[in-house]
Parts: structure tokens; sequence; C-alpha cells
């Protein structure tokens, strides 16, 4: 959360001409309910089943695409395996606390799980955060630092990395 995965494949998405799907949206699509719904009447377990057989259909799938994960997704039902796999190319949007800690606070009431959050508080979340999946993020192929950058020089880190 908030190191910019949406925005910056999006832009990715234009400049390679490759098609971009979020994740969550595909899943909110297929399943005709919000995440939050999701997570409130089925709750995270079935959630997490659901995200699971999404990203592996998109993995499958025969266009080639950038799909944007959400920060949880390499770290249940062994998808970060998955992100090892032929033809898959992954990448970790590296950003540190204070990145993230300055980006998040600027719009958290957008974002439920960090809305009433003090700042102690929320530096404390990201870092647990961090800590927690930093074991799944570190399995992508590629990293790929955000600190201190703009979307478009962000996006020619990855074409280079990619090339």
């Amino acid at each position: 959360m908030g190191c910019g995965k949406s925005t910056i494949a999006k832009t990715l998405s234009k400049n390679i001409d490759v098609p971009f799907v979020d994740l969550d949206q595909y899943i909110e699509k297929k399943e005709n309910l919000t995440i939050n719904a999701i997570f409130e009447q089925r709750g995270e377990i079935c959630f997490r089943k659901l995200e699971h057989q999404a990203f592996v259909e998109l993995l499958n799938s025969s266009e080639q695409l950038i799909i944007g994960l959400g920060g949880g997704t390499p770290c249940y039902a062994n998808n970060h395996e998955l992100l090892i796999g032929e033809n898959v190319s992954s990448i970790y949007l590296k950003a540190s606390i204070q990145t993230l800690f300055d980006r998040l606070s600027l719009n958290k009431s957008k974002r439920p799980l960090i809305a009433d959050k003090s700042d102690e508080e929320l530096k404390e979340f990201i870092a647990m955060h961090l800590f927690e999946r930093s074991f799944y993020y570190n399995q992508a192929q590629f990293t790929v630092s955000v600190d201190e950058k703009t979307v478009d020089q962000t996006v020619l880190d990855i074409v280079a990395t990619l090339a």
C-alpha cells in the first residue's frame, strides 16, 4: 500500500503497450462485490481463495499482461511461488518506511485499514507489514526502488530492468 503499484503499472502499460489488470478490480468484477464486501460477507479465507484463483487465471491467460497485485497477494496460497514461474517477470516496488508514510498520510481517509491511525501508529503499521511480508516480497525476480523518484523515472527503471 502506497508504493505506487497501480499508478506505475498503468503508466508502464501505456509505455510498453501491454494491457494492465488490477487483481482486486478483476476479483470485484468477477464476484460483483467490492473487496471490502467480500471480506465482510465471506471472510478473509474466502477472499484469499478467490484471489489465488483469479491470479492463476490471469497468469494462464494467452495474452501478455501486467498484473497489479494487492500487497498481501504474495503472502498467501503460495502465490509467491507463482512469481518465479516460466514466462513471468515479477517486480517488487520497494519503498522505505518514510516514503510510504509520506504518501499514505496524505490520503489515509480513503484507506479503511489506516484511516483512524495516528502518525505514530501509521509508521508502526507500515514497519510491521514490511517486516512480516519482506520474505514474500523478496521472492520477486527484480526489485526497483521508488524512493525519491517520479512515476516516469520508476517506469524507465522497470523497462531497463526488463530489457
